[in-house]
């Protein structure tokens, strides 16, 4: 620009700063200039008409992604408080041309997502301004001194609207003339092309133009520099092809520092400070007492009188001009809190912050998949919210079985605004509860996921067939036949057995193959409840179950570790669950599994751990009569045994979660010969075993302890004498009484059919 040339009014703001938005607002009213220059992505001109949308409600962001890989992709969020957005709605209102003149996103996404945001290499540390111009000033909280020098500012009732403007202007140069880019090489870039922009805006325009941009950029924009020295910072740049839309924002993401969040900590209080036309302190506190009111706390109009005195007053103190948001939090503390810092945490979070979440118009620009999702949830009326919720679902119900088959496909998809969390209404195959949180960034991966279609059904088939073709072990394989029959794509189960049959005839492995198949059982079962057809995979979990029934006695009995005999130990759980749910799809499928629980029980080569587990479960099955399971139990304790493998047999067959415990107090017999082989121990094999049995007997209840303790208590033999006395134990009858039994029977069932 030419020294004697006529100079735009270049107004450097805060991002997000409200302070700024509404000196923004004042500036151009003053000044009525023929065009505003925004710093923002020249791609995102073509989408500025949908701003004036009457359905377009900030927060939202422009988001630009490479067209050929959308994980490549950049958001710049607008709330209502952003400078930028003010200045856009302004021109827009008045039918002023508006651009965005930022380095386009074609450089900056060229080398993938935040490479204009570079630190200037290692062990350089970007100059922050405004804890520079803050520690000028005296003051140890940036935050403090922006709101003091701005954001309390009344700038619509200013003399001079842009005097804040030359001020922060000047301070800004100063700052350059020091720090030169400040640690952000890029910026030089960034400013060279605003400069290009500039220029052009002159041509058409003259100089009757208005600059919105970060303040640290107005020193650069006014430099006297050649446009030729600018095209030569410009010149090979790298390039991509981007595609841009709006999507809705939060004020959440902005309140986060990284990722793509803004780094901005009170977006609710800017929003208010922006929206309350007078008395802001008094119309916040007033909203406080309303939250706290809702939480069933007592708050009286008397509270938010002495909450602001006490805000006044410390502001005062602390030499301010009005209360800030500290003043005003630590008011609410003492007043309405009480001290607390319990409800304090809830105000920040819901008023500080808070959940706002922008919409965008229904014609922005989508991929596909987008526009089939949109679809999707307003026919099954469900809404994308910031604030989490859970969602309880009841799979008999048509419209219930389609949100959660969507929810699968999308998660299948990566993109994951549903998460399963455990039920709060009870349990059962036909239950689902969903926890839903709608953030920014899924709409990145809605579009990363458009490439396998342009349905969400579509596109998850795709994904679920490529995933068969690329999976590397069997349990990835049978972990995407459970999630394609719970995401009922029954088109891409085809490929998926393929994948794991033949992945299944060529794995040797028996922990693997133990490990795969309570997936496939899983699948079965719930293709069973959702009506999808899962009989194909009956033929592959029956085979797979028959390899398990011969491979599997001789890998435990091959001189296995603790850590192996405990990964074993787990299989073997997994193997006899999924037996129980694949019984119809083999005959005796489930005597062969007996038969190898039976041979694991009995054999001395197999560790105490999986013996004793195996013994239980054959017990537990009615599979192994009492007589039998005190045999082996008397074995495995005798004195031959090496302490160690006893601890482990008494942590197989009574540990876990399996009512180990309810079993021992009901059945003396075997809680006397633990009883007998524990005083036998050796003191010095004694410390070794402990912690293996503190494991086991640790975790019981606390009243199957009491009583377990009190049958120890009265000294070995006592409760088996009382049975004898009277042929049964105490507190149960000689014989079962066959009307008591038929109806306890009647009553389980009744349950068990309530309970699905």
């Amino acid at each position: 620009m030419s020294p004697g040339a006529a100079q735009p009014l270049l107004l450097g703001v805060r991002h997000h700063g409200p302070g700024s938005a509404r000196s923004v607002r004042a500036a151009l009213d003053a000044a009525q200039p023929r065009a505003v220059l925004i710093e923002g992505p020249p791609e995102g001109d073509a989408l500025l008409a949908l701003a004036a949308e009457p359905d377009m409600r900030p927060p939202v962001a422009l988001l630009a992604h490479a067209a050929d890989d959308p994980g490549r992709a950049a958001f710049w969020p607008l709330a209502s408080f952003s400078p930028e957005w003010v200045a856009l709605r302004w021109a827009q209102a008045r039918d002023v041309p508006v651009r965005f003149i930022d380095l386009p996103a074609a450089h900056t996404l060229a080398d993938g997502p935040g490479a204009d945001e570079d630190d200037g290499g290692a062990g350089s540390v970007p100059v922050d301004p405004l804890t520079a111009l803050a520690g000028a000033a005296g003051y140890d909280d940036p935050e403090r001194w922006w709101e003091d020098v701005v954001e309390h500012r009344d700038a619509d009732s200013a003399r001079d609207p842009l005097a804040p403007f030359a001020a922060l202007a000047e301070a800004m140069g100063a700052l350059r003339e020091t720090h030169g880019d400040g640690g952000r090489p890029s910026d030089l870039v960034r400013e060279a092309y605003m400069r290009q922009r500039m220029r052009a805006a002159r041509r058409e325009f003259g100089a009757d133009y208005a600059v919105v941009c970060g303040a640290w950029h107005v020193p650069a924009l006014r430099a006297r520099t050649t446009a030729a020295a600018d095209r030569a910072l410009l010149t090979g740049l790298p390039r991509t092809k981007v595609e841009t839309t709006w999507v809705p924002w939060t004020h959440r993401r902005l309140a986060r520092a990284g990722g793509y969040g803004a780094g901005i900590t009170s977006p609710g209080w800017y929003a208010h400070l922006f929206a309350a036309p007078d008395r802001p302190v008094e119309r916040w506190l007033t909203k406080v007492a309303g939250l706290l009111r809702e939480e069933d706390r007592q708050v009286s109009p008397a509270h938010v009188i002495e909450t602001v005195r006490l805000a006044r007053t410390l502001a005062a103190l602390r030499g301010r001009p009005l209360p800030g948001l500290t003043e005003t939090l630590e008011a609410v503390r003492a007043v309405m809190c009480d001290g607390s810092d319990v409800p304090l945490a809830l105000i920040e979070d819901r008023l500080v912050v808070g959940d706002v979440l922008g919409e965008v118009p229904g014609t922005a620009p989508a991929v596909p998949l987008q526009r089939d999702l949109t679809r999707r949830m307003r026919t099954l009326r469900l809404k994308a919210e910031a604030q989490s919720r859970d969602l309880e679902l009841d799979l008999r119900k048509d419209t219930d079985a389609a949100k959660s088959l969507l929810l699968h496909r999308l998660r299948l998809l990566g993109v994951d605004w549903g998460v399963p969390t455990a039920s709060r209404t009870g349990t059962g195959t036909f239950r689902e509860t969903w926890r839903l949180c709608w953030e920014p960034e899924l709409s990145v991966r809605v579009a990363e996921a458009g490439i396998w279609g342009t349905t969400v059904p579509g596109a998850a088939t795709a994904r679920a067939e490529a995933e068969a073709r690329g999976a590397g072990e069997l349990g990835e394989i049978t972990a995407l036949a459970e999630r394609c029959l719970l995401a009922g794509l029954s088109e891409a189960l085809p490929a998926v057995l393929r994948a794991l049959a033949d992945r299944a005839a060529l794995d040797t492995d028996v922990a693997r193959l133990a490990g795969a198949l309570p997936a496939l059982a899983r699948s079965l079962r719930y293709g069973d409840v959702r009506g999808t057809d899962a009989s194909a995979l009956g033929t592959v979990a029956a085979g797979l179950a028959e390899r398990i029934c011969v491979a599997l006695p001789a890998a435990c009995a091959a001189g296995l570790d603790a850590d192996g005999a405990a990964a074993l130990r787990g299989h073997v759980d997994g193997v006899h669950g999924a037996v129980a749910l694949l019984a119809d799809t083999g005959p005796g499928l489930r005597e062969r599994w007996s038969g190898v629980l039976r041979t694991l029980a009995g054999r001395d080569a197999v560790p105490g751990l999986i013996r004793g587990r195996a013994a239980r479960l054959l017990l537990d099955g009615g599979r192994l009569p009492a007589e039998e399971t005190a045999r082996l139990m008397g074995l495995a304790l005798s004195p031959a045994a090496a302490p160690a493998d006893a601890a482990g047999w008494i942590e197989g067959f009574a540990g876990g979660n399996a009512g180990g415990g309810t079993l021992l107090v009901h059945d003396e017999r075997l809680l006397g010969l633990i009883d007998t082989w524990l005083v036998s121990v050796p003191p010095d094999a004694f410390v070794d075993v402990l912690p293996l049995l503190r494991r086991t007997f640790g975790a019981y209840e606390p009243g199957v302890k009491r009583s377990l303790g009190e049958l120890v208590r009265r000294g070995p033999g006592a409760g088996r004498a009382r049975s004898a006395s009277r042929a049964a134990p105490e507190g149960f009858a000689p014989d079962l009484d066959p009307a008591r039994a038929d109806a306890a029977e009647a009553l389980a069932r009744l349950l068990l059919a309530a309970a699905g």
